[in-house]
């Protein structure tokens, strides 16, 4: 078998096992006592993609049409150990901590919902069905939720008679839904030598002029999701909402918002050694080498939507292909010894040193390398803090930009090899 077959075998293989191994890798289990339960997965929002659905609400039920406004008269928090000693807990408030009004379906995780809230640093912002944010005043304090139907319509105010409209949005609601002050506050990230590091938070809001402009009903506190069952709740704050003289007292912790999701990097690890093969040795078929390996890497990534996996699939191909027609072209134009180094040192190393020195994700903006995106399959969200680094599933071109990077270096180096070639002819 001559060598750009079994080089084409190989780097196959090493795309493909990596994800093919991982079911057998991961063995976790759940259990209740001494049986063994199915582990739980995260919730899912109304469009399928995965979220955080954790906080804590005093609420009461609204009709067809009907509105709420109350006026955040104070918030403050709590953070764990944070840096620069992690040996103190301290009052403050995360970016992203939240206090409102919200107009949700049901206390399920997941379910339908529009909010409007005060934040920790980011002001006035009205969120619905976890993955949609709008920006409100910077300054203001009164809020109010209007529905009409299935139109929700948030408002902010400074001083709680004029009124300006942050947004409606359309949502799918049944005639009964709830309305309520809720309050969370997710953790507190930082990035320590490479890795993320989360710590608890917890903050509370304190809301009068509350107005509910629908049925009569009482009022009833609610966890979703679980909230409040931290040890610093149970023996130091617990989580929960208060009433005392129409002044609403409310504590929580968690998030309400999208999850990162599921990354395909993981089980496409081994692209990375079969880019190092296809430039030492001829490989054929690189197109079809990629889909199939890839392919075979996905079958087994969870949570990840199928047209997103196919994507990645199809990448994979176009990004091999443009390896290879990159390789060929320095090979035209270098020594072949040196045409490797370059190769390498401009594809390969680039991805290594970005997943594994903070800071320099950038290097996959202006290298070649940069068509790594294509096995990117995390989104980042301004109102979520995460490690939004490639050693966290996140590259800083999307997948389409990565491969135009990468193929940009290969058509001018193919255009070099040409002019070259036909220099010597003439």
């Amino acid at each position: 078998m001559r060598t750009p077959v079994v080089a084409a075998v190989a780097a196959l293989l090493l795309i493909a096992l990596p994800g093919l191994l991982l079911p057998l890798l991961d063995r976790s289990s759940c259990s209740e006592g001494t049986v063994e339960v199915e582990c739980p997965t995260d919730p899912v929002g109304p469009d399928g993609t995965p979220v955080s659905d954790r906080f804590f609400v005093m609420h009461r039920p609204l009709g067809v049409h009907g509105s709420i406004t109350a006026r955040v008269a104070s918030m403050e928090g709590t953070i764990t150990y944070p840096p620069p000693d992690h040996d103190k807990i301290v009052p403050g408030l995360v970016p992203w901590a939240k206090a409102g009004v919200i107009v949700k379906d049901g206390l399920a995780q997941g379910s339908s919902y529009a909010a409007l809230m005060l934040t920790g640093a980011h002001g006035v912002r009205m969120q619905h069905d976890y993955v949609h944010d709008t920006a409100g005043s910077a300054t203001a304090r009164w809020l109010r939720l209007s529905r009409d139907g299935d139109v929700v319509t948030g408002e902010d105010s400074v001083d709680g008679v004029s009124w300006t409209r942050v947004g409606s949005v359309r949502l799918s609601l049944p005639d009964t839904v709830l309305v309520g002050l809720f309050v969370t506050s997710p953790g507190d990230l930082t990035v320590r030598d490479g890795a993320s590091q989360v710590r608890f938070t917890q903050a509370t809001g304190v809301f009068d002029h509350v107005v509910v402009d629908g049925p009569a009903a009482s009022w009833t506190s609610a966890a979703v999701g679980g909230a409040g069952t931290t040890d610093w709740e149970k023996f130091h704050r617990a989580a929960g909402g208060v009433e005392s003289g129409g002044t609403f007292t409310v504590t929580g912790s968690g998030d309400i918002g999208p999850l990162p999701g599921p990354s395909a990097a993981g089980a496409l690890v081994g692209l990375i050694l079969a880019v190092v093969v296809l430039v030492l040795w001829s490989v054929r078929w690189p197109f079809v080498v990629g889909v199939v390996g890839a392919g075979a890497a996905v079958v087994f990534v969870d949570g990840v939507p199928w047209l997103t996996l196919a994507r990645v699939v199809l990448g994979v191909g176009v990004f091999m292909a443009l390896v290879a027609a990159y390789s060929w072209a320095l090979r035209g134009l270098l020594r072949r010894w040196v045409a490797v180094v370059v190769a390498l040192g401009t594809v390969v190393v680039p991805y290594v040193v970005a997943l594994v020195v903070p800071g320099l994700g950038w290097l996959l903006r202006v290298t070649p390398a940069a068509g790594f995106s294509v096995v990117g399959t995390r989104v980042a969200y301004p109102q979520v803090v995460d490690y939004y680094a490639p050693a966290g599933g996140y590259f800083p071109l999307p997948w389409w930009a990565g491969l135009a990077v990468l193929g940009g270096y290969a058509a001018v180096l193919i255009g070099l090899r040409r002019v070259r070639t036909g220099t010597r002819t003439a």
